[in-house]
């Protein structure tokens, strides 16, 4: 059905509305404006998003010993031990020390841990301590240019020369297994209470000094070590009376 307005009267109607005050049209369909509801809908929340999950902590003794079990020669353990990075003491160390002496000698000397002058040498003991280290080891005919191996715990050294923690030493105690296998001596000396918890489990140099024990399918003798004498020159006489045993115990192994 047509509608009866024509263009010019609705214009006009429309004009005419709007001076009336009508600023919006009213569509054709009714609204029940009963029926709306009285709040606009809550808009949804975004679902919560999950926290990222942590790394796994890294086994540092794991990645460690396969490290460690990789490397075929004494060469390849340096070059492992310069790559890894997971022991703190490295970042505040100078460089790495790795060992000094004769590989393959009959004796090996295991020290705690790198002091300030191994730390500026890249040597174990070195200064005073080293100094007293090779008088004792020529009393006996032992030299480590000749027949004596020699290397560390840790091969970094510690802040303000602190004790190693026990995870350090237990993070580093594979590499230093691989060192004693791939050296393959015959005697081990364990020089401090540090190298005698890594070694045999147990500390109290004073007391474990002297006695003949066992690591690693080898006999250890635990002694004080150089700096320790160095401090207590008094006990110097049960150092002698441990190299004498040492003495002994190569000459009949011989």
């Amino acid at each position: 059905m047509e509608s009866g307005l024509d263009h010019h009267t609705a214009r006009a109607l429309l004009e005419w509305q709007i001076e009336l005050g009508a600023t919006e049209a009213i569509g054709d369909a009714p609204v029940d404006r009963y029926a709306l509801p009285d709040k606009a809908a809550k808009a949804k929340k975004p679902a919560a998003v999950e926290p990222a999950k942590k790394p796994e902590p890294v086994d540092a003794a794991a990645v460690a010993k396969q490290a460690a079990k990789t490397a075929g020669s004494l060469v390849d353990l340096r070059a492992a031990m310069e790559a890894f990075d997971l022991c703190d003491l490295k970042r505040g160390a100078r460089q790495l020390v790795f060992a000094d002496g004769t590989p393959g000698a009959r004796v090996m000397i295991i020290g705690e841990a790198p002091g300030r002058d191994e730390d500026r040498e890249g040597k174990p003991f070195v200064g005073r301590a080293g100094q007293l280290l090779d008088r004792m080891l020529a009393a006996i005919d032992l030299d480590r240019r000749e027949n004596v191996y020699i290397t560390n715990v840790l091969p970094w050294r510690p802040p303000q020369n602190r004790d190693p923690k026990p995870e350090e030493i237990g993070m580093m105690k594979p590499f230093l297994e691989r060192h004693v296998a791939l050296a393959k001596p015959e005697v081990l000396v364990v020089m401090g209470n540090i190298s005698c918890q890594a070694l045999l489990g147990k500390r109290g140099i004073t007391r474990l000094r002297g006695k003949w024990d066992q690591a690693l399918n080898l006999p250890v003798i635990p002694m004080f070590h150089p700096a320790y004498l160095l401090r207590q020159p008094q006990m110097k006489r049960q150092a002698w009376a441990d190299l004498l045993d040492l003495q002994a115990r190569l000459r009949g192994a011989g």
